[in-house]
């Protein structure tokens, strides 16, 4: 941790010498920032407390949705899985044709930053990035200047006991061959819907699928489920998003030499499995022990994966700060 504070401790000061008055006064109160609520943003190259943090009611992002977007656990202050999460923003913004202005390495050190500068060592970062202002309707041309923001919010305490997941599926259905799938675009009014339709019916999240009835994701995480010691997951061809987490558990299973399979399957084989358990950056592994109302099986190997997942990323942020 000193290598990291000592590292960023310079910037801060220089960035304390042109810093507005209220932000200057937020980063002097140290741990008081938060009791206060004035939270630091990054916003086009700068940070901003949260009450300047403005964005144009022109941008496209706020009129179509026109952007992507990323989240990210924070360990020790250090960004986690930072290079794959880049890799899938780049992607996404090259399939969307929209500019990045920013390297990785820059971002990353303002990631960095933006946590020390709001106190916070355990958070969740999200990365969004719209087109920016354009002329009104569809057509993105004449908006060249895309709008980069990065703000850090309250994360899951892994600490805590396994958390778990009661799943509703939704009404909804992802479209077929969607080239979106694999971004994680501004857009996600159908995830949000889904969302709300689960947390009325008591459910935690929703469970999505396809329009030919296949199991594809959650609206914030991929699916897993185990069979006879067995791990299985959707294809990406079933309308998944290619879940960072959900890489580092195939990868994980195959270095155990775990049976692993991508499924094509209905929600048959979910009620009937051994365990099922949801990934995402935000919380790493969660149980489901509850489908439609149905009560899930649960397997001592999702906790493995869990535990495996966690020590993981610590380690990372350990080696990052040690390197740097």
């Amino acid at each position: 941790m000193t290598v990291v504070w000592n590292r960023n401790a310079a910037r801060l000061q220089r960035f304390d010498a042109t810093a507005s008055n209220t932000i200057r006064r937020g980063l002097a109160n140290g741990p008081a920032l938060r009791d206060k609520r004035l939270v630091i943003v990054f916003l086009n190259g700068e940070f901003v407390p949260e009450n300047e943090a403005v964005v144009s009611v022109f941008d496209r992002g706020f009129l179509y949705g026109d952007g992507l977007f990323e989240t990210l656990k924070i360990i020790s202050a250090i960004p986690i899985r930072w290079d794959a999460h880049w890799q899938r923003l780049a992607d996404g913004a090259a399939r969307l044709n929209l500019h990045l202005p920013y390297t990785s390495e820059f971002l990353r050190d303002q990631a960095i930053e933006l946590c020390w500068s709001n106190d916070l060592e355990e958070c969740l970062l999200r990365i969004t990035v719209s087109r920016g202002v354009g002329p009104r309707g569809y057509s993105p041309r004449g908006a060249d200047e895309p709008t980069v923001v990065m703000s850090v919010h309250s994360s899951p305490n892994h600490a805590a006991t396994s958390p778990e997941r009661k799943l509703r599926t939704a009404s909804l259905r992802l479209p077929e061959g969607d080239i979106l799938s694999a971004c994680k675009s501004a857009n996600k009014l159908l995830h949000v819907l889904a969302r709300a339709e689960a947390e009325n019916a008591g459910a935690d999240e929703a469970l999505l699928l396809n329009v030919r009835g296949e199991v594809a994701e959650a609206t914030s995480a991929n699916v897993f489920w185990i069979e006879a010691g067995a791990v299985h997951t959707p294809p990406l061809a079933s309308g998944a998003l290619p879940g960072v987490t959900r890489a580092e558990v195939l990868a994980w299973c195959r270095s155990q030499g775990l049976a692993l399979h991508e499924t094509v399957s209905d929600l048959t084989r979910l009620y009937r499995a051994d365990g099922c358990f949801l990934t995402a950056s935000s919380w790493g592994v969660v149980e489901v022990v509850e489908l439609d109302g149905k009560p899930l099986a649960t397997s001592p190997l999702t906790n493995r994966i869990r535990d495996a997942l966690f020590a993981a990323w610590v380690a990372e942020a350990k080696s990052y700060r040690m390197g740097k």
